[in-house]
């Protein structure tokens, strides 16, 4: 036991790797809902997330996306910005950006250290050892409270929101995307379940911007803002954002909001991305009118249209034309199969899919049978990942319910193998789309690009 004091003591990781291990080493602990862990750790950290300035964004789908319009546009409008943001796509330093740059490998080691001992001895306790996302949640805000200090911070929950360690902050304004079904098995099977979780991020008098649609999630939020005395805006109340023309370079949406009326380009595909950079949108002219942040037109258009956010019916340079993204749950890969047909012109449609085994595989595969003329079943290279052969099985009975027995389906569990068999199908004129799980797509994305570095992960 001496020996272990002793090295907690002496700082035991000494390169950005033996830290990265340890922290998802704690994976094992699982997703465990509560404040009480990473509270204590902050209490033991003297509260540095007190000092900081949070917009705290939630959401089943289009959280990242939301994250990367606001942090674009701040940036451009002059703001030192920091974005903590999960999973990640290449690198596990992705999760903790200061004005779009990853921390630096030296600091997540030298924070890693500062964090090690608090966790050992928190793992003594009745409370247990911090999770992997509850010490880099601490790691992040570490990173911002005391390294590079930024203006704001663009905050984004991990899973839920109620019990999501994030909701450790009190931000200066909530963003709930939109509520669908995803992690039912922690959130609850209901889309008012869902919400209540999503609306726990809702706090006394802070102001709330949503894009949701549903009356029985609006009915919820509603509530939840009245308790908390915190105005609401909403889509199709206090503003709207509506898709007024696209091609496959970008798209142009008209923002009409409580202050003024603005037509906004963007370059990311999809018309979900017009609702996610809608609801970014009116939070910025919250911050404008109500926090005092200083947005220049032209600058905020400028960060808008250059907004970034990989995996998200990205196109692969090269020919043939392949399209990535991440659509994993049923409203993902609804957005995809509406997206797709409006945004590319192309002769075939050929698909290559791999899931994680927890998740709403049958509402997906209905989207994507809608639409695709082949589909290629491949396994992501990821300890949960979906059996392949399971998914064929469940796809052969789809195809027959839904009458779609011409659609090509191919078993190939090797995802590089995967990937080769799609080039080959895609001619020229054809469409090369690879979805599902985020593990798959960061995969595929690194291979495809030739990058060597690339690390995955929740």
């Amino acid at each position: 036991m001496e020996h272990g004091t002793s090295e907690g003591q002496q700082a035991p990781f000494h390169t950005y790797e033996q830290a990265v291990e340890w922290i998802n080493g704690l994976i094992p602990f699982g997703i465990r809902p509560g404040l009480s862990r990473i509270e204590g750790l902050m209490e033991l950290l003297n509260n540095p997330h007190r000092k900081l300035k949070f917009v705290h964004v939630a959401g089943t789908n289009g959280k990242g996306s939301t994250c990367a319009f606001l942090t674009s546009v701040l940036l451009e409008c002059g703001y030192d910005v920091g974005t903590f943001t999960s999973p990640y796509i290449t690198k596990f330093t992705n999760r903790f950006q200061y004005n779009g740059v990853d921390i630096p490998e030296e600091t997540l080691c030298r924070l890693a250290n500062r964090l090690y001992p608090l966790v050992e001895q928190m793992a003594t306790t009745d409370l247990g050892s911090p999770t992997m996302f509850e010490v880099s949640t601490a790691l992040a805000i570490l990173y911002y409270a005391e390294e590079c200090y930024p203006d704001v911070v663009i905050w984004e929950t991990g899973l839920g929101g109620r019990l999501d360690v994030t909701n450790i902050v009190h931000p200066i304004l909530s963003v709930i995307t939109n509520v669908g079904y995803d992690h039912t098995d922690i959130l609850g099977d209901t889309l008012e379940q869902i919400a209540s979780e999503k609306a726990g991020i809702i706090k006394p008098g802070v102001p709330v911007v949503s894009s949701v649609d549903q009356p029985e999630v609006i009915e919820v939020l509603r509530a939840k803002a009245g308790a908390c005395k915190s105005t609401l805006y909403l889509v199709g109340d206090q503003y709207t954002a509506e898709r007024i023309s696209g091609d496959e370079e970008e798209q142009v949406f008209r923002y009409k909001g409580l202050f003024r009326e603005l037509d906004i380009t963007i370059s990311m595909q999809g018309e979900h991305q017009c609702a996610n950079a809608g609801v970014a949108m009116m939070a910025l002219e919250i911050l404008r009118q109500y926090s005092a942040f200083v947005l220049d037109d032209e600058r905020l258009l400028e960060g808008f249209k250059h907004t970034f956010w990989a995996g998200r019916l990205e196109k692969m340079p090269g020919e043939p034309t392949i399209v990535l993204d991440g659509a994993h749950n049923p409203e993902g890969a609804a957005m995809l199969v509406k997206s797709v047909p409006q945004t590319y012109h192309y002769k075939k449609l050929h698909m290559l899919v791999g899931m994680l085994e927890n998740k709403h595989h049958e509402p997906v595969f209905r989207h994507l049978l809608s639409i695709a003329d082949t589909i290629i079943l491949t396994e992501p290279d990821f300890r949960r990942k979906m059996d392949a052969d399971q998914l064929a099985t469940l796809v052969a009975k789809l195809q027959q319910e839904m009458n779609r027995t011409e659609v090509n389906v191919i078993v190939e569990r090797d995802w590089r193998q995967g990937i080769q068999l799609l080039q080959s199908r895609t001619e020229r004129e054809d469409l090369g789309v690879v979805t599902g799980t985020l593990y798959l797509i960061s995969d595929v994305r690194a291979t495809l690009l030739h990058q060597t570095d690339s690390e995955k992960g929740w």
